[in-house]
């Protein structure tokens, strides 16, 4: 009898840790972000991250009442860790897709940004494949931007070439080891033509667009199972532009209307 009292005791007390380790899970919130996209995600001479992004994520977990922490991955290892359960959610300049959405959900968009071809000023250059013909093209491996090269461009000729993130792309386009880029115009920007070594660099009009690839904008990507955590992403995104935090944040970084509506 005493046996089984003392087992029905370690059995309640294993209980109790369960709840006590759910009721803590469920205050923290663990964003995955690859943070080499400024101004959205970044890091400071500090090494603490910094950007749109990280605002956004911080001031929707304060709407939530959770922690929020973030957890670094590469770009294009995001939605499989995301699977892997090694973080809850990801925030980190993730475009809304069909393809996508056939392997996660998305929350409510968060922002929209135009798509353009990068290259050196005065090139000729222009984004279509009859005129990139026989040019090197980098992009951002696992970006929209490789999968729009990929269909309109690499079989036609374009040499598309994939890095494992956003710097390796810049400083070979710097180095003159391609011929241009495609990339998000407002990271592109930031990141190198704002600065003394892209100064020789600009953004080719027209933009390209393409609303199957490049979908609504971006969003929080989440697993497709977790509708709870869905409907309570899109609530505090609705909170956050309804009270005025979305556009008192997005002034800190951006002259110009960032949700794109």
């Amino acid at each position: 009898m005493k046996i089984k009292k003392a087992i029905a005791g370690i059995a309640s007390a294993i209980a109790m840790l369960g709840c006590i380790h759910t009721a803590v899970a469920a205050d923290q919130l663990r964003f995955g972000i690859d943070p080499t996209f400024p101004p959205f995600e970044s890091k400071n001479a500090n090494g603490q991250l910094i950007g749109f992004d990280i605002d956004l994520g911080n001031a929707i977990c304060a709407e939530m009442k959770v922690q929020c922490t973030w957890v670094q991955n590469s770009f294009d290892g995001l939605i499989p860790a995301l699977q892997a359960k090694k973080f809850d959610a990801i925030l980190s300049s993730l475009s809304i897709t069909d393809e996508r959405k056939k392997a996660i959900s998305f929350s409510d968009k968060l922002f929209n940004t135009p798509a353009f071809l990068v290259t050196a000023k005065g090139s000729s250059l222009t984004p279509t494949a009859e005129s990139l013909k026989g040019k090197r093209i980098g992009v951002q491996q696992g970006s929209v931007f490789e999968s729009y090269a990929n269909k309109y461009w690499r079989n036609a000729g374009v040499e598309v070439v994939a890095y494992p993130d956003a710097e390796s792309v810049y400083a070979d386009l710097i180095n003159g080891r391609l011929d241009g880029t495609l990339d998000d115009a407002v990271v592109i920007t930031e990141a190198l033509l704002s600065k003394p070594q892209g100064q020789k660099f600009t953004l080719i009009q027209p933009q390209v667009k393409d609303d199957e690839i490049f979908g609504p904008g971006t969003g929080i990507g989440l697993r497709q199972d977790d509708k709870d955590l869905q409907a309570r992403f899109n609530k505090a995104i609705a909170a956050i532009r309804a009270n005025g935090t979305y556009d008192r944040l997005a002034k800190k970084y951006f002259n110009f209307n960032i949700y794109g509506d």
